[in-house]
């Protein structure tokens, strides 16, 4: 009790002295894992480049197994960007992924287009939850760490001001993002009820 106490009275001195300053307060960004560092293979071939800012992000879920660390979230990146690659996509189709450790996986990033969607790739990007929502949510630093990207996309400008944030569900015949997370979603800033 102690601890938090003394750490909530340390941050509530620095807020008071960032805000004396005039200096502007940000979230912190996303701790994102390269693909270099889930070991993750070299596209095929040049990936279509998007257009920037976005206007669409997609909230999916991958529809398999959970994880819970660096190590097994790696494992189910490399095995997603593996069944991607077998279904001849040039790489992972995913622009983001997000893991229960609260870390999110690079797929293609924010300026290659996806291959998430059929018919809304352009124009969106595709951020998978990695694991199956229909029941249970993901954990809170999922959560947080999708808002945190999301938050970063807009003021470095990747994502326009005024995105649309979708359930894969809205877009196709699919129970993804599971009626779990897709509760969630929908008390987001940005929900929308159509893409266009």
């Amino acid at each position: 009790m102690y601890q938090i106490t003394k750490r909530l009275i340390r941050n509530l001195l620095l807020f008071t002295i960032i805000s004396a300053c005039g200096t502007k307060i940000t979230a912190a960004d996303p701790n994102i894992i390269s693909k270099s560092q889930w070991n993750g293979v070299e596209s095929i071939n040049e990936l279509s480049e998007q257009a920037l800012p976005i206007g669409r992000v997609i909230i999916i879920h991958t529809a398999g197994a959970g994880c819970q660390d660096v190590d097994s979230c790696s494992q189910q990146v490399r095995n997603i960007q593996k069944y991607h690659l077998d279904l001849h996509f040039d790489d992972i189709g995913y622009n983001f992924l997000i893991g229960n450790d609260g870390n999110v996986y690079e797929g293609r990033g924010w300026d290659a287009m996806g291959a998430a969607v059929k018919n809304y790739n352009n124009g969106s990007v595709s951020v998978a939850f990695i694991g199956t929502f229909e029941n249970d949510p993901p954990t809170d630093q999922a959560l947080e760490a999708a808002k945190s990207l999301l938050e970063m996309g807009l003021r470095t400008s990747k994502l326009a001001g005024d995105y649309k944030l979708l359930g894969h569900r809205q877009l196709t015949s699919t129970l993804s993002p599971g009626a779990a997370l897709y509760k969630i979603i929908k008390l987001w800033p940005h929900w929308a009820r159509r893409a266009r």
